[in-house]
């Protein structure tokens, strides 16, 4: 009996999206009031990234200004896992798709988005 040279060829998928609690000062930046015309005070700002990291390892990343968008470094609180974990791990396709819709949903919901 002959053993199989093959390698397992199984995906693992790591890709995660994440939102990030946005302090309500990011309200007075105007691009971010501007993107957000419809946006509910009884709601939180945030941010909708996406990622290959774990969402806490990205989170860190930002608050370090590395590749970090200006919002989350300046105004970032914390992760809301309660509006992404379901979703996670996923493929990369799948990670830039949901990052675009989780957006819009929440957006749609009243929260005030800025999307990376």
């Amino acid at each position: 009996m002959k053993k199989s040279t093959r390698k397992s060829t199984r995906v693992t998928h790591h890709h995660n999206v994440y939102v990030v609690e946005l302090s309500k000062d990011v309200l007075y930046e105007p691009k971010f009031r501007r993107a957000n015309p419809d946006y509910n005070p009884s709601r939180s700002c945030v941010y909708v990234g996406m990622t290959g990291l774990t969402p806490d390892q990205r989170f860190d990343k930002h608050k370090a200004g590395i590749q970090s968008n200006k919002y989350v470094r300046l105004y970032g609180l914390r992760l809301m896992p309660e509006l992404y974990a379901v979703f996670n791990p996923m493929p990369y396709r799948g990670a830039q798709d949901m990052e675009v819709e989780l957006a819009i949903a929440l957006k749609e919901k009243g929260y005030g988005v800025w999307q990376g």
